[in-house]
């Protein structure tokens, strides 16, 4: 068994919450090809990413309050089997409508990886060197997404489309025995909470009305809609509009998430010099910038890869430094409940991305034009929620005696 406080743990960590890019990632350079071999259009196979993201939402309202009456280990287990199980389905569909169930329940058991892997984070380290922990996953976990499209395109070059969601099957398989065996539980019995009705809808109702978890939250969850924009339309947009392979696609999206690692790198650098509330500001700031020039390029009727990839690259420095701040800042004040602030703050944010990601795919004019102008919304609504919300919340704080002060 690892200890709570190693290196160890903590990569463990990160490959469980790694569960989530992989499973949206991967599959994205074969959507093409998904859409041809199922006989529908890209409306409906973006579908599917959207319906993800909307199961992901729905199951981080159960999953973390559970977890915080139960630990973090039993509910990880049972969201791993089911993930496990419902990608053999996606594997195997005959049509897309079993794949669009497979799918949703594959969201259902991959959410708790990533909820319960930063309620767990939150558990050991506190809620200041929480914020530096959330910044190197997230630089360990960024492997994850850069390598994923490019073996997703790989085996769709060489084994067809459903063996991506064989791999994600074995994937699963191998952590669920590392999870039960080697990973401690994280929540002391001390702190778990109820599970009654009342006690789950009191938490949610407190978080909902606390300022400082809101403005965290709500600057998150818009610059991930920007982010999952270009999840749910780039490989249209490439592949079928500016006709690049999906074996290039692949190398594009490394090059997104090398900018995603650099973000966080400087996120963990300056966590304690700089502060989270500053760092959530620059990140909003990069992301509104990035998404700008996209769509700048984009409405001048420039459309080459180069437009869409390069200043996606800035955008997700941006979120690099952005997300692990973000998080912590919401999850900081609530010891008490942090996996339910975890699942409300990742079904804010998944439920937002939901909609966005649909709303892409139905208004795809076959250029790269709805996708850059809903990245650019994305960025410059996470600036607009960082000057409304997080900073007077912040300052409002800073102003209380430290005794009533989380962090």
């Amino acid at each position: 068994m690892l200890r709570l406080k190693s290196p160890a743990t903590v990569i463990t960590l990160a490959a469980l919450t790694a569960l989530g890019p992989l499973a949206t990632d991967m599959y994205l350079p074969a959507m093409p090809a998904m859409a041809a071999a199922l006989d529908t259009g890209p409306d409906q196979v973006q579908l599917t990413l959207s319906l993800y993201m909307a199961g992901f939402a729905a199951a981080q309202l159960f999953c973390g309050p559970f977890s915080d009456r139960f630990g973090r280990k039993p509910v990880m287990i049972f969201g791993f089997s089911l993930f496990l199980v419902a990608s053999l389905l996606c594997a195997f569909a005959p049509s897309i409508e079993w794949l669009l169930a497979g799918r949703f329940l594959q969201a259902l058991g991959g959410a708790t990886g990533p909820v319960l892997g930063r309620a767990a984070v939150r558990d050991i380290y506190g809620p200041l060197e929480a914020g530096r922990i959330l910044s190197y996953m997230a630089s360990t976990m960024s492997l994850a997404p850069a390598l994923a499209p490019i073996v997703g395109a790989g085996l769709l070059l060489f084994f067809g489309w459903e063996s991506v969601f064989v791999l994600l099957a074995l994937y699963a398989a191998v952590m669920l025995p590392l999870l039960i065996l080697a990973l401690p539980e994280p929540l002391p019995p001390e702190r778990r909470q109820s599970i009654h009705p009342a006690a789950i809808f009191g938490n949610f109702r407190m978080l909902l009305g606390q300022r400082v978890f809101m403005g965290y939250t709500l600057t998150n969850s818009v610059a991930f809609s920007g982010l999952f924009a270009y999840l749910s339309g780039s490989s249209f947009v490439l592949i079928e509009f500016l006709g690049v392979s999906p074996f290039q696609y692949g190398l594009f999206f490394t090059l997104i998430v090398a900018g995603f690692f650099v973000g966080t790198l400087l996120s963990g650098r300056y966590s304690h010099r700089l502060g989270r509330e500053r760092l959530v500001g620059l990140g909003s700031l990069t992301c509104a910038l990035g998404g700008c020039l996209m769509a700048a390029l984009a409405l001048s009727e420039v459309f080459a890869a180069w437009a869409v990839v390069g200043p996606h690259v800035i955008f997700m420095v941006g979120m690099g430094v952005l997300m692990p701040q973000s998080m912590t800042g919401a999850l900081a004040p609530n010891p008490h409940c942090a996996g339910s602030a975890s699942s409300l703050f990742g079904f804010l944010q998944m439920t937002i991305a939901a909609v966005v990601g649909g709303a892409v795919g139905q208004l795809h004019d076959g250029t790269s034009r709805t996708m850059a102008v809903v990245v650019a919304l994305g960025g410059l609504l996470a600036v607009a929620c960082y000057l409304g919300l997080v900073r007077p919340a912040e300052r409002a704080m800073a102003a209380q005696p430290s005794q009533h002060r989380e962090g």
